[in-house]
């Protein structure tokens, strides 16, 4: 059956045809309509886990940076407290080598000055010593350059 009374040829559908792409049109008008919103929410998820994860890498570089910022501010401090350390040992360091160059030199001088001391005590008493027995050695060396016996007088002055 013709919907249509006129022959326009195959634009002309027949009522069993209509029926059936209605049904048709019909089956995937639901389909759509059921599916349609599941891929837009699935299409939407993936969206949000695409731009939510690269808004959470965005976070988490922006924290990372911050922490690169304290790490960086931690460590010049850090420099700073040591060159500040490293400043101190030296000058303390070079004090006590100025002091203990202080404490050796006097006692350098305590000891030179002490054996000045004793060894011109030790000449005087040699000194006095040798001129109890000059008198004796004087003529033992006479007489070996004459070749004669010289006889020694006694002199007896008090150094």
């Amino acid at each position: 059956m013709d919907l249509l009374p006129y022959p326009i040829g195959p634009l002309n559908p027949t009522v069993e045809h209509l029926l059936v792409a209605a049904l048709l049109f019909g089956l995937v008008h639901t389909l759509v309509t059921r599916t349609l919103p599941r891929i837009h929410r699935a299409l939407d998820e993936r969206e949000d886990a695409t731009k939510g994860a690269a808004k959470r890498a965005d976070a988490v570089r922006e924290r990372a940076e911050g922490k690169r910022a304290e790490t960086v501010t931690v460590l010049a401090e850090a420099r700073h407290a040591a060159a500040r350390t490293r400043q101190q040992a030296f000058e303390e360091g070079a004090a006590l080598i100025a002091t203990a160059r202080e404490t050796a030199l006097r006692e350098r001088d305590a000891i030179l000055a002490e054996g000045q001391v004793r060894i011109e005590s030790e000449r005087a008493a040699a000194e006095a010593e040798l001129r109890v027995y000059v008198s004796e050695l004087a003529s033992e060396l006479a007489s070996r350059v004459v070749g004669e016996r010289i006889g020694v007088q006694a002199d007896n002055r008090a150094p």
